[in-house]
C-alpha cells in the first residue's frame, strides 16, 4: 500500500486570498494546487493562514480572511479536497482519493493578545498554531526578536490551553529561549513543521541537535524544509541530506516533511513544485532507505503526532 504523503507547510492560502490563483486550478505560478497535489501523491496539505508581523494590528481580521478563503476552496471542489479536523477524516478522505486539508495558523499575532481567540480559531478549524514568526509577538520572541527574552505569560498560558483543545504546537520560527520555555511548559508532542538541521547548515531558522533531540523525546517532528536557503544548497540531495542527518539524530520515526512551498522565492532542482514529490521518495530508496523508514518520513511520523493531540 502506498504511505500516505503529509506536507506539514505551505503558504498557498496568500495566493487563493489574494485572486492571484486557485486552488483548483493548475497554474504555471506557485508550487501548489490540487491537480500537482494529486500529481505528487499527497494525501494531507497543511495550509498556513499566515499572518505577517506588518498586519498584526489587524491579526485576528487577517486570519479570518486567510480562513474563509480556504474555506471557500474547499467547499468550491467537494469532490477533490475536504477539510480535515480529524485523523478519520483524513483517512475518509485519502480513501476516496481526495486530498485531505489542514488548516494551520502561522503566527501568533493572529491572536490579537487575547487567548480566548485561540479558542475562536479552534471553532473555525484551525489545528495546528505556529507561536511566532520571525519577531518578536505577544506570545514570545521569534528568531530575531529579542524583546522578551523567550515566551511571555501569555504564550505559556496558550501552550497550555492548545493542549488542552488538542492543537498542534508548531515551534518552527522561535528564538532558541522561546524553544526551550516552550519545551518547559508543553507536555505532549511539539512540531517544527518548516525547519532543517543547524549542524549541515547554520541559519538561525534550523535546528541545533540539541533542539532535534528535544522535539524527538517528546514524541514529536520535524517537517524538512525545502528552501534553499535553509538548506545550504538547491538540490534534492541536499534536502535528502538533511533528512538522513535528522534521522541519525532524532531517529527515523521523528522526521517529516514541511516543504514551504509558495512560501520560499526558489524551490530545489528536483521538487520544483508539489508534482515532484515522488521525486523525493525515490531519493530515499535509492540511498537505501527501508520501505517503513520512507513510509514514515513521508507521512506516518505525521499522522501519529495528529492522532497523538488531536485525540
Amino acid at each position: 500500500m502506498s504511505p500516505v504523503v503529509v506536507d506539514l507547510h505551505c503558504d498557498t492560502l496568500l495566493d487563493i486570498q489574494s485572486g492571484t490563483r486557485r486552488l483548483a486550478e493548475r497554474s504555471a505560478r506557485g508550487h501548489v494546487d490540487l491537480p500537482r497535489l494529486r500529481e505528487g501523491g499527497v494525501g494531507v496539505q497543511v495550509f498556513a493562514a499566515y499572518v505577517a508581523p506588518r498586519l498584526a494590528p489587524r491579526g485576528p481580521q487577517r486570519a479570518r480572511e486567510l480562513i474563509e478563503a480556504f474555506r471557500a476552496s474547499v467547499e468550491a471542489s467537494p469532490e477533490a479536497v475536504v477539510h480535515a479536523t480529524t485523523v478519520a477524516s483524513i483517512e475518509e478522505a485519502c480513501g476516496a482519493g481526495k486530498v485531505a486539508a489542514v488548516l494551520s495558523v502561522e503566527n501568533g499575532d493572529a491572536l490579537g493578545g487575547r487567548l480566548e481567540a485561540l479558542d475562536d480559531l479552534y471553532r473555525q478549524g484551525v489545528r495546528m498554531l505556529g507561536l511566532t514568526w520571525n519577531p518578536s509577538n505577544p506570545l514570545g520572541d521569534g528568531v530575531l526578536g529579542r524583546q522578551h527574552g523567550g515566551l511571555t505569560d501569555l504564550g505559556r498560558a496558550v501552550v497550555r490551553r492548545m493542549e488542552e483543545l488538542g492543537m498542534v504546537i508548531d515551534a518552527s520560527h522561535l528564538s532558541e529561549a522561546s524553544f526551550w520555555d516552550l519545551m518547559d511548559v508543553a507536555r505532549g508532542p511539539v512540531v517544527a513543521s518548516h525547519s532543517n538541521a543547524w549542524a549541515l547548515h547554520p541559519h538561525p531558522r534550523n535546528l541545533t541537535d540539541a533542539q532535534l533531540r528535544a522535539i524527538a523525546q517528546r514524541g514529536g517532528v520535524v517537517g524538512v524544509n525545502f528552501y534553499p536557503g535553509f538548506l545550504g544548497a538547491a538540490s534534492l540531495d541536499r534536502v535528502l541530506d538533511h533528512i538522513e542527518y535528522m534521522a541519525t539524530v532524532m531517529g527515523a520515526d521523528h522526521v517529516a516533511l514541511g516543504s514551504d512551498y509558495d512560501g520560499i522565492p526558489q524551490a530545489p532542482a528536483g521538487l520544483e513544485d508539489a508534482s515532484k514529490l515522488p521525486n523525493l521518495s525515490a531519493g530515499l530508496r535509492a540511498r537505501g532507505h527501508a520501505p517503513e523508514h520512507i513510509h514514515k518520513i513521508l507521512g506516518g511520523n505525521a499522522l501519529r503526532v495528529f492522532r497523538q493531540v488531536w485525540a
